[in-house]
């Protein structure tokens, strides 16, 4: 995209973005943000006051959006309704909470949506997904269709999404980054899992009667394809080293044993890795006709708290800033109309927020 969009506090954004993608040394401190509340041709606020926000869904004229609180809530006609969808009792964990969320993609039939969320139990932590059935924003029936996944205090993993195949796909997080067992084939920590709707394991899931689809992975923020089909994934790394990685049923994406690029054969390289670290979150590949990203990987980030455009070829993963100013952007999502959300996560105890954070945004242009 041509245009960039202007909002308060963009030039000292792009400053801080080209310093914290070049410089070698240790990533500097997060920028405080400046907000502008008054009408702006190129971003209209949707919602403010939400309590760490962590992931967008859509679906029948309404936006779906978790908080880490435990909340669901529930925009209707461009209105934050008082009610949540639900409220579940998730761990007070820096990592942890309420995490992905997604909605099945025959919601208008069956208003079914998936939710994943950190949970204490007799002093462990454990990750589990429950499947939530709604009817005009009221709850019908709820039920676990995986439990136990291994929590921790800070890597849950957490992002959930539909594949083009029907498939629900779930990245977990590490537990520690002293562990193996994202190495492990029979552990939970550490991979993306590929589920049927109900829970059980595909037929043809890469590994027998399991539902490891890849695995090697430290912390898995957000989940996408582009219109060929391939799947990409974006990945916070311990404190530099974050990645984007390609995809590919049954490979081994290395951690802990490697961060970013390896000779060795037996890992997959990242197409791109992070050093220092943006602290990467959602990631779509932008399909609408709103604004000229026909296909191109769009990639929220909160560290240097940018929302960049990212194009993808055979040689290189480059990266170019769409929009900053607004503090932390946590995750990107697009609308059946065509239009790009995001919601900012200024309120997780790592960003600095004013009296309306935080906040959902649409991009118009």
């Amino acid at each position: 995209m041509d245009k960039r969009i202007r909002i308060g506090g963009i030039v000292g954004a792009l400053i801080f973005s080209a310093i914290i993608l070049t410089s070698p040394s240790d990533p500097l401190p997060i920028p405080e943000p400046v907000t502008q509340e008054q009408p702006n041709k190129f971003v209209e606020i949707v919602a403010t006051n939400l309590e760490k926000p962590w992931s967008i869904d859509f679906s029948d004229e309404r936006i779906f959006i978790s908080e880490r609180t435990g909340k669901i809530r529930i925009i209707q006609s461009d209105q934050l309704l008082d009610k949540p969808l639900i409220s579940l009792r998730v761990a007070d964990v820096f990592g942890g909470g309420l995490l992905g969320i997604v909605t099945h993609p025959n919601f208008s039939d069956n208003h079914l949506l998936y939710a994943y969320y950190t949970y204490e139990d007799d002093g462990a932590l454990w990750n589990k997904i429950i499947q939530i059935e709604e009817m005009n924003n009221e709850i019908i029936d709820v039920i676990t269709i995986l439990d136990r996944i291994p929590g921790s205090p800070f890597s849950n993993g957490g992002i959930m999404k539909f594949g083009p195949d029907g498939k629900l796909y779930v990245g977990t997080g590490s537990v520690s980054d002293s562990s193996h067992e994202p190495q492990n084939l029979d552990s939970l920590i550490g991979k993306i899992l590929r589920l049927n709707a109900d829970g059980t394991i595909p037929n043809d899931n890469p590994f027998e009667n399991s539902l490891v689809y890849t695995y090697g992975h430290r912390n898995l923020t957000g989940l996408a394809w582009d219109s060929d089909g391939s799947m990409y994934a974006s990945e916070i790394g311990p404190t530099k080293n974050d990645e984007i990685n390609l995809i590919k049923a049954g490979y081994n994406y290395g951690w802990p044993d490697v961060e970013c690029f390896s000779e060795n054969e037996n890992f997959e390289n990242p197409l791109k890795c992070f050093d220092p670290g943006i602290e990467p979150g959602g990631i779509i590949f932008y399909s609408g006709d709103k604004l000229e990203l026909e296909n191109k990987m769009i990639l929220a980030s909160q560290k240097p708290a940018i929302l960049f455009q990212v194009t993808i070829d055979d040689n290189n993963t480059d990266l170019d800033t769409m929009m900053g100013g607004i503090g932390r952007i946590r995750d990107v999502a697009q609308s059946d109309d065509g239009y790009i959300y995001i919601i900012t996560s200024n309120t997780d105890g790592k960003g600095f927020p004013d009296d309306n954070d935080d906040k959902l945004l649409r991009i118009l242009k």
